[in-house]
C-alpha cells in the first residue's frame, strides 16, 4: 500500500463476544479497524469495504463485484476453514489473496466427531430413553440390537485433511481399523499414520463407519447421495462434522428409517437450521447437534488469535501463513 496511509482493515460479520486481539493488532499495526457483525449480502458488503486492504468475515459474500472494489494487492481472511462464499477464481484474477484459518479447531472437531460416532455405535441415546422411559428403571441392554466392539469396527475416512488424520488417530487408539478415500492423498503419508488408501467404493461397502471430511465444491456436492448409501452396510453408521451438502441427508433420513442404514451422527445440513419437517428430525438412531463440532473455549479463541495474526502479517506485507491461492 502507498507509504504514508493507514491500512483500512473490515470486518463484515462475527458474533464474537470481544475482538480484542483484533483490536490489538490493528493497534499495533497502524490499522483502521471498521467493524460490523451481520453484513453480509452483496450490495452491503460492496459498499462497506470499497478501498479495504483487509477483509475479514464469516459468512458474507465476497463476491466478483465485492472483489473489485478493494484496494491493491488485498487480502480477505475467512473466519474458518471453509471458504464458500468467496469467488476464489475472480480473487485470483483481481489479485486479492485469500486466506483461511485451517488449524484453529481441528483437535476439537475431531473430539466431536469421535464423540457422534461412538454414542450412535454404542446406543447411548437409546439406552438412556429406555432406562428413563421404563418403569422399573432398568433395561435389558441386548434388546436395543446389537453393539460391536469398536476394536472390531472398520472407519472410513472421506478426506485426510487435519481434522481426518485427527479422526483417525482417535479410534485407532480404540483399536479401529481405519481406510480412507482421499484422491489428493500422499499415499505415503497417510500410511505412515496407519490409514490405507482405497477407492471410494470399497470405502462404502466396507465401513462399519463412514466420516465425511472433504471440502464442500461443485463436485463433492452430494458426494454421499442415495446410491453411495445403497452401497453401504445396512448396519453402517454415517457421520458428517464436515459441510452439510457433502450428504444427501433426505436419502439418508429416508434409508435410516427404512433400516438400511445403521444410524447417523449429524452436525451439518444442507440448510441451517434445519426446517421443520426436515425427516431427520424424526428419524431412528440419529444424533443432531447445531453445527457445533468447531465450538469450544479453546477453538475460538484460537481462532481469532489465528485470524487477527495473518491479518497483521498482511498489513505488513508480509507472507500469510495459510494463503489459498498463488
Amino acid at each position: 500500500m502507498p507509504a504514508g496511509r493507514r491500512a483500512r482493515v473490515v470486518i463484515t460479520d462475527q458474533t464474537f463476544p470481544d475482538l480484542a486481539e483484533e483490536k490489538r493488532i490493528a493497534a499495533e499495526t497502524c490499522a483502521e479497524l471498521i467493524v460490523r457483525e451481520d453484513v453480509v449480502a452483496e450490495a452491503e458488503v460492496a459498499a462497506l469495504t470499497a478501498g479495504a486492504d483487509v477483509v475479514m468475515l464469516a459468512y458474507a459474500q465476497i463476491t466478483d463485484a465485492v472483489l473489485a472494489g478493494l484496494a491493491p494487492g488485498a487480502t480477505v481472511i475467512r473466519y474458518g476453514i471453509g471458504y464458500e462464499t468467496i469467488d476464489f477464481e475472480a480473487a485470483t484474477r483481481h489479485g486479492v489473496r485469500v486466506c483461511n484459518v485451517p488449524d484453529y479447531g481441528a483437535d476439537t472437531v475431531a473430539d466431536h466427531t469421535v464423540t457422534l460416532a461412538l454414542t450412535v455405535l454404542r446406543r447411548v441415546t437409546e439406552h438412556h430413553a429406555a432406562l428413563t422411559g421404563s418403569e422399573d428403571g432398568w433395561v435389558t441392554t441386548a434388546g436395543l440390537g446389537p453393539v460391536p466392539a469398536v476394536s472390531d469396527v472398520t472407519c472410513g475416512l472421506v478426506g485426510t485433511g487435519q481434522i481426518g488424520r485427527r479422526v483417525a488417530a482417535r479410534l485407532r487408539a480404540f483399536g479401529a481399523r481405519v481406510i480412507a478415500y482421499d484422491p489428493y492423498a500422499d499415499p505415503a503419508a497417510v500410511a505412515a499414520e496407519g490409514i490405507g488408501l482405497v477407492s471410494l467404493e470399497e470405502l462404502l461397502e466396507s465401513a462399519d463407519i463412514v466420516s465425511v471430511h472433504a471440502p464442500l465444491t461443485p463436485e463433492t456436492r452430494h458426494l454421499i447421495d442415495a446410491s453411495a448409501i445403497a452401497a453401504m452396510k445396512d448396519t453402517a453408521i454415517l457421520v458428517n462434522t464436515a459441510r452439510g451438502a457433502l450428504v444427501d441427508t433426505r436419502a439418508a433420513a429416508e434409508a435410516v428409517t427404512a433400516g438400511r442404514l445403521g444410524g447417523l451422527g449429524l452436525d451439518v445440513f444442507e440448510s441451517e437450521p434445519l426446517e421443520a419437517g426436515h425427516p431427520l428430525r424424526s428419524a431412528p438412531r440419529t444424533l443432531l447437534t447445531p453445527h457445533a463440532a468447531f465450538y469450544s473455549e479453546r477453538s475460538l479463541a484460537n481462532l481469532q488469535l489465528f485470524a487477527a495474526e495473518e491479518m497483521g502479517r498482511a498489513v505488513r506485507g508480509e507472507r500469510l501463513r495459510c494463503q489459498l491461492n498463488r
